[in-house]
C-alpha cells in the first residue's frame, strides 16, 4: 500500500469523530430548546450548562481535525 493512500485512509478514519461531535451538538441543543420550552423561568440556569456542553463537544471535533491534519501533513 502506498504511503499517501494510508495517510488518506487514516485521516478519513480520524475525521469520523467530527460526525459524532455533530450528533452530540445536535442532541445538546435539542435538549436545551426543549427544556427552555417546558420551563422558561429556568433559562438562566440551563443556558450556561448547554453552552458548556457545546464547548466540550466541539473540542472533541477540533481534536479529531487536528489528528487528521497531523496524519496528513506531519508524518
Amino acid at each position: 500500500m502506498d504511503l499517501a493512500a494510508a495517510k488518506a485512509i487514516g485521516a478519513g478514519l480520524a475525521v469520523i469523530g467530527v460526525a459524532g461531535a455533530g450528533v452530540g451538538i445536535g442532541n445538546i441543543f435539542a435538549a436545551l430548546v426543549n427544556s427552555i420550552a417546558r420551563n422558561p423561568s429556568a433559562r438562566d440556569n440551563v443556558f450556561g450548562i448547554g453552552i458548556l456542553g457545546f464547548a466540550l463537544t466541539e473540542a472533541i471535533a477540533i481534536y479529531a481535525l487536528v489528528i487528521a491534519f497531523i496524519i496528513l501533513y506531519a508524518i
